[in-house]
């Protein structure tokens, strides 16, 4: 469903929103159902997303409310696409940039060259371990929420797919990428052994969804063009 479209948010419907900077998916979330539950005088709404978006990352996620939040587990099951920015040369704990560098390496022996023949390392299927910073519970608890406390916790690898990921531009320290991969991949993840391959360090710096499975970036609200269509279209008084 794309912007203009006319919804029956109570019954249910599929929203693609191009979620912003600094906003963590559950925000979206938030904000959307408190729109509909006042727009509609309504006391609740299902409303949830499909595949979470770090803050620092942007770009499309699907909002399903009503009965079709029944549709998420198949659309997280789907096939992402992003593109984005890693930084080589530095590391950082959170493997992004959401934490400060912890550690620095010189950049005289990297070549255009051997960041090209690091890629096929990098598709396929493959062994994956989350980063520290992410929402993975381990004995009922998030293991950022361990991280930030300092604490170690030894996170299991898991195998993703990656169908095909390629490097678009060099700016050197900064590689411009594209990825398509299969659902539970941590591109942060991705950006942090890409530098481990080179003998390195790097850090993800910029991250943007731009497809899940069919479902593309072109066709999503923006957020605030979103919620002032739920606040002008849609009245208690108004069945859709």
């Amino acid at each position: 469903m794309v912007p203009g479209q006319k919804y029956d948010f109570k019954e249910g419907a599929t929203l693609l929103v191009d979620k912003p900077l600094e906003w963590t998916s559950f925000d979206v979330v938030n904000k959307i159902r408190y729109a509909l539950k006042k727009a509609l005088g309504v006391r609740k709404i299902k409303v949830g997303h499909a595949g979470t978006l770090d803050p620092l990352a942007t770009g499309l996620l699907i909002i399903c409310t009503g009965k079709f939040t029944k549709k998420i587990e198949t659309y997280q099951s789907q096939y992402k696409v992003y593109d984005g920015s890693i930084r080589l040369g530095a590391t950082t704990p959170s493997y992004d940039a959401e934490t400060a560098v912890n550690e620095i390496f010189p950049l005289d022996n990297i070549t255009p060259e051997m960041i090209a023949s690091n890629v096929p390392h990098f598709v396929g299927e493959i062994e994956q371990i989350p980063p520290m910073f992410s929402a993975i519970k381990v004995d009922g608890q998030p293991l950022y929420k361990k991280a930030r406390k300092g604490q170690e916790v030894k996170v299991k690898s898991r195998k993703v797919t990656i169908h095909d990921f390629k490097i678009t531009n060099i700016r050197f320290p900064d590689l411009d990428f594209e990825v398509k991969c299969s659902k539970g991949t941590y591109i942060r993840s991705l950006a942090h052994d890409f530098g481990q391959k080179l003998d390195n360090g790097a850090y993800l710096t910029k991250l943007r969804r731009t497809q899940i499975g069919e479902h593309t970036l072109k066709d999503a609200w923006q957020l605030d063009d979103l919620i002032t269509h739920i606040q002008e279209n849609y009245h208690p008084e108004v069945t859709e």
